[in-house]
């Protein structure tokens, strides 16, 4: 078997060795990323550990995609206008545009998100 491979390999060395060159660095970048993408995904942490503390700098939609609840229970939770109205405004920016402390608004955003759990939970 080994010999069938080392003259089809030296069949196409003969045609074409730039080619040949070209696909075997391919073959190996691919093989190479491939299996660290596997292991990235297989070494992933579990669903609840990638949830981030919410911070300031977030949208009320990536906490809410980021938590696992939808955006629209999470903005009228936290009293933000929809459709907002200069685009997407970060949890920061909300607070100013209501005229309250970005600890609200983080509060107001975790009580929805435990309230949303425990909803779930006991249906």
């Amino acid at each position: 078997m080994f010999t069938k491979i080392k003259s089809h390999f030296k069949r196409l060395w003969s045609a074409a060795p730039v080619a040949t060159t070209v696909l075997i660095v391919a073959l190996a970048a691919s093989a190479v990323f491939g299996v660290r993408s596997a292991v990235f995904w297989w070494k992933a942490p579990p669903w609840a550990e990638r949830r981030q503390e919410i911070a300031a700098w977030m949208t009320p939609r990536y906490v809410a995609r980021s938590w696992g609840l939808p955006p629209r229970e999470l903005a009228e939770a936290i009293s933000a206008p929809i459709p907002p109205p200069d685009g997407p405004m970060s949890l920061e920016e909300l607070a100013a545009f209501r005229g309250v402390q970005i600890e609200q608004v983080i509060a107001e955003a975790r009580a929805a998100i435990a309230a949303f759990h425990a909803q779930k939970k006991r249906n």
